[in-house]
């Protein structure tokens, strides 16, 4: 084992990809509301809470909404969003995720998942992943959604080990400033792999056994 004995990692968008899924469900919210939406205003959604995307999707609104209409606005696209996820199957875990995770357990590294996702467990569950990570950090035990570092801590923290210990893998800008606010290497899919702050950029998932192991 290397220089890590624990790897953290974001759900959507590096252990599978549920953007399209995101999309659909705040189309609909949107359209029903009158409020322009489209996929350059779902990239800014990628890492950030459902409270917090519901914010940038309601900057286009010509009319403000309370605490209690945005909760039912949230709770309705969550809804919809879980009734798409059920298309979910271990089919879309890829091989290469799949390998990669076996060998990285193999190896005696501790996994986990750090995601600002309240749906982290039915998506594990639809993947075929329920039980397979020592920990699980997510959207129903965090306060604070990336860029802050609270699901990563948390997520060393359920794997008892040390933030300089731990490798988050993410692929979005806002996770990997919340990697850093927290003190820990990352490695950058995606977007992730251009951002100057990513410690380990990667074109492939596999990239994390030569990073690892």
């Amino acid at each position: 084992m290397g220089k890590y004995q624990g790897v953290i990692f974001d759900l959507d968008g590096v252990i599978c990809f549920t953007d399209q899924y995101h999309f659909q469900a705040w189309k609909q919210v949107a359209d029903e509301i009158g409020v322009y939406f489209d996929e350059k205003i779902n990239n800014r959604l990628r890492g950030v809470s459902r409270m917090d995307s519901l914010d940038i999707i309601l900057e286009r609104s010509d009319r403000p909404y309370n605490a209690e209409e945005k909760a039912a606005l949230a709770e309705k696209k969550n809804d919809l969003y879980k009734a798409l996820l059920l298309n979910m199957s271990p089919r879309d875990l890829s091989p290469e995720v799949k390998e990669t995770l076996e060998a990285l357990r193999a190896a005696g590294l501790k996994l986990a998942i750090g995601s600002s996702s309240k749906n982290t467990k039915m998506i594990l569950e639809r993947l075929g992943l329920s039980g397979f990570f020592d920990a699980v950090s997510d959207g129903t035990n965090i306060q604070r959604s990336k860029p802050d570092p609270q699901v990563f801590t948390m997520a060393a923290e359920f794997l008892g080990l040390p933030a300089s210990q731990c490798l988050v893998v993410e692929d979005a800008e806002a996770g990997i400033r919340a990697a850093a606010a927290g003190g820990f290497d990352s490695a950058g899919l995606g977007e992730a792999s251009a951002f100057a702050m990513t410690t380990y950029p990667m074109e492939h998932f596999r990239q994390l056994s030569q990073i690892c192991l």
